[in-house]
């Protein structure tokens, strides 16, 4: 087992405020939605589980829900811009497939239905989006940034085909991810650039840190026993400041979301 961190620490009350969301369901048989999952085939296949070392790609990859497909879904794409030039179809699901997926706008898009009109708190939004970290050939989703705090109409998530060809969808595998987004608050933020000497205490630190990983990279290079033992720094993993900085007032090394109830 490689070391992932620690169970997420409950927040404390007060700092963050949870914002609402609510799926409400259009049709009967709507897909599951579930909390999204941190592993991916291709980092469990990297050497020791190294990928998952990047606690920030992780988290990532648990950061909102997915929906899950009812069926199983196939469309082929021959090229061109015409509604007819992509053919859905579906082995379990049959006529019924146009339910799930269809294709709607042309340009080889395959768009989604995902079953649901979400609500969310004033100022909130839904980034919808393909599964993060991972990929399919041949075909790439689309994103969208939806103002679900006002909307009565639902959305489509859509699949682009780069090039002619097929891709398959198996039953039970995500086709959509959602996660949050404080939309209201984007515009107001002004980001501001600097020099890092203009700020000695932040500097101290990213230099002790720069020395350190220099320092512990030289050591696994020249195979020194207790670099070697240690296999990679978890200051990261564990919240650890460099030089004596402040600790972190928020901090996770695993992410679970809630599922819907």
């Amino acid at each position: 087992m490689d070391d992932r961190g620690d169970d997420p620490a409950s927040v404390a009350p007060g700092v963050f405020e949870a914002p609402a969301l609510s799926c409400y369901r259009i049709r009967d048989g709507a897909p599951r939605i579930v909390p999204a999952r941190s592993e991916r085939e291709w980092m469990d296949a990297t050497d020791q589980h190294f990928a998952y070392r990047c606690i920030p790609l992780s988290i990532a990859n648990a950061s909102g829900w997915e929906i899950l497909l009812p069926c199983s879904v196939e469309a082929t794409y021959f090229g061109g811009n015409k509604i007819e030039d992509l053919q859905v179809r579906s082995a379990d699901a049959g006529d019924n497939v146009g339910q799930v997926a269809v294709s709607h706008f042309g340009y080889g898009i395959l768009t989604f239905h995902p079953g649901y009109l979400f609500r969310t708190s004033p100022g909130w939004a839904i980034w919808v989006r393909g599964t993060p970290n991972s990929h399919r050939d041949r075909i790439v989703p689309l994103e969208g940034l939806i103002e679900t705090d006002w909307l009565s109409m639902t959305f489509t998530m859509n699949w682009r085909f780069t090039k002619p060809g097929t891709a398959r969808f198996q039953k039970g595998e995500p086709f959509c991810f959602i996660t949050l987004a404080p939309h209201g608050l984007l515009d107001s933020v002004e980001p501001k650039l600097a020099n890092l000497s203009d700020e000695p205490i932040l500097k101290a630190e990213h230099d002790a840190w720069t020395e350190s990983r220099n320092e512990f990279n030289t050591g696994l290079r020249q195979q020194e026993p207790e670099a070697v033992a240690q296999g990679w720094q978890k200051s990261y993993v564990r919240g650890e400041p460099t030089a004596g900085g402040a600790a972190p007032t928020f901090h996770v090394s695993k992410r679970r979301l809630k599922a819907p109830k």
